[in-house]
This record gives C-alpha cells, structure tokens and sequence, in this order.
C-alpha cells in the first residue's frame, strides 16, 4: 500500500508517497481502508524536525487521526465491527495511508449521516479543544481568548467555549475575513495576532495554540486567578525563561499549563469524541473543512500549513 512518510525533516517537500507493506491486524486490532486522514498542525511541526529531541525520527508516518471502513479484525475482537464506518485515533503518528490496523480501543462508530472528511474535522481537535478547556478548568460566565483561532483546534475551541456558555470568546487571526468565520462560530471579539483590537481588557482563559516568542505576552491579558492552557506550538517553542512573566506578576495568581491528549485515559477521550460526532451529525458543532486533497499531494498540504492559509482542517484521501 502507499504511505507518506518524513523522508527529510525541514520543508514540506522532505515529504515522500512510498510503498509499504499493507498491515494485517493483531491480537486486539482492527484493519481499516482509510476514506479520510486528518493533516493537524502537529504534523507539520514533526515534519519540521522541531520535535526531533522528543523522539521523531526521519522515516516518521505522520497522521493521527483517519475515518473509513473496517475490512479485517484480529483475534479477541468482535466480528460484527467489520463493515462499520469508523474514527480512529492512531496515536502519535501513522495515519497517512491508504490502511491502517489501530487497537479496537481507540476506535468509535460514525453516525449515519456524519462523513468521514467531517468525522477528521471534529475528532481530535475537539477533544483536544474539550480537555484543554477542562484543564483550565473553564465554567460557564468566564471570559475565553483563543490564541491561533482559524485551525482546527482553535475553530473547535470556540464552538465549545460558546456551547459552555462563555461571557465572551475572543480569538486572534491573521485577517478580517477569518474574524468573521469566526463570529459566525460564535465568536464574539476578533483581535489581531498580537492580541490588540476591541476585547476585553482582560481574560479568564488563554487556549494558545501559537506558542512562539511571543506567548508570554499573553500573561499580560489574564485576569486575577487566570489560565493559560498551551496546547500547540505551531510557531515553535516559547523562550526558555517564559516563568519570568508568571512570577513577576505573582499577586495575580496565575497559572501555566501544557496539555497533551496523551495524558488523558483512552476511555475519557472516548466519552467526549462520541458525543462531539453526535452533535456533529445533529448539527450543533459545525466541521470546517478547509479542502480536500489527494494523499500524493501531502506537499501541497504542509506547504499550505505552514503558509498560514488554511481555515479549519486540510484532510487527504487515499
């Protein structure tokens, strides 16, 4: 079968379609032909070689997330999943194939009338958007900056933040017409990526997908008792001593958290994956799909990732 793997980390031309052995499922696994894979901003920073130090390596298969048809099940597993339309969660990586064997642990049936090009739109951005918001933790009244607001996970994060009843959702983006995507998801304040425009004076709760040398900034924005939850680090690492804004503004109280879906139990993730695609399907959560692209076009997918250009979630088809 074709993959596409890191072949050279750097630009998004170091991606390369290869061929490599189609997989049979395991003891506990399913084996799903893949419709759709989600391409998240995670992926590119792997591609990148910034996370190199976290253990990603050259000949990587990025792809966490894909949605399609299980054909085969190993042993132990129920045979009556073959044939349903799934989502899986494949982890840290391996999603960009035309098949993929994922333990029956980390899959979910789709609704009837949910796609799987929506199904890669929801999955693991409003999980990450949903716990992150829970690590906050964010109750209902507060006020909410999302921070990088026009990715997938940013987009989910404001659905969500408007569904828990915010006092106010403000989102930094790169121009007015993204702003007003973003107003029609329920986002009531649209500031630039610096954080200025017509906001609040201050926020309860930072979701920072940016990270970058300029997060610490966003200390400034918090109100008494704030949080920032960073959850992505699409223009790279923070600087080194970013604690310095925390303990200088001491008397606020603030707080600083990392979150990663991989600290969260596989049943938990589960739970809130499968009421987001029921409320996908009833049409309270909206999917935003920026384009659909073939899978041997994974290049064009990461040079548009990392030009800034995409609105929502880029998936590709085997």
């Amino acid at each position: 079968m074709r993959a596409v793997e890191i072949r050279t980390f750097g630009a998004p031309e170091g991606l390369a379609v290869i061929d490599v052995p189609s997989p049979v499922p395991a003891e506990g696994e399913v084996l799903i032909d893949v419709e759709a894979i989600g391409v998240g901003g995670v992926d590119t920073v792997i591609r990148s070689g910034a996370l190199a130090g976290f253990g990603f390596r050259e000949g990587f298969i990025p792809g966490n997330e894909v949605a399609g048809t299980v054909t085969a099940v190993g042993g132990g597993v129920d045979p009556a999943w073959a044939g349903r339309r799934v989502w899986a969660f494949t982890g840290e990586g391996g999603g960009y194939v035309e098949q993929v064997a994922v333990a029956a642990e980390k899959i979910l049936p789709l609704p009837e009338n949910l796609s799987a090009t929506d199904a890669v739109a929801v999955g693991s951005s409003g999980m990450v958007a949903h716990f992150a918001l829970a690590r906050a933790p964010f109750t209902s009244g507060e006020s909410v900056l999302v921070r990088g607001a026009a990715g997938s996970i940013g987009i989910m994060a404001v659905q969500l933040a408007v569904r828990g009843g915010a006092g106010a959702v403000a989102v930094t983006t790169s121009s007015a017409e993204r702003g007003d995507r973003l107003r029609e998801l329920g986002a009531t304040h649209v500031l630039d990526r610096s954080g200025e425009g017509d906001g609040p004076a201050g926020y309860d709760v930072v979701i920072d997908i940016v990270s970058g040398v300029d997060m610490p900034s966003f200390f400034d924005r918090l109100n008494p008792n704030g949080r920032m939850v960073a959850v992505g680090v699409v223009a790279g690492m923070p600087p080194a001593d970013f604690g310095a804004k925390l303990m200088a503004a001491f008397r606020k109280s603030l707080s600083f958290a990392a979150f990663s879906a991989d600290s969260i139990p596989e049943p938990d993730r589960r739970v809130v994956s499968a009421e987001h695609f029921g409320a996908a399907a009833r049409g309270e959560l909206r999917p935003v799909v920026h384009e659909v692209l073939p899978m041997e076009k994974a290049v064009l997918a990461h040079r548009k990732m990392d030009d800034g250009e995409v609105f929502g979630r880029i998936v590709l088809t085997p």
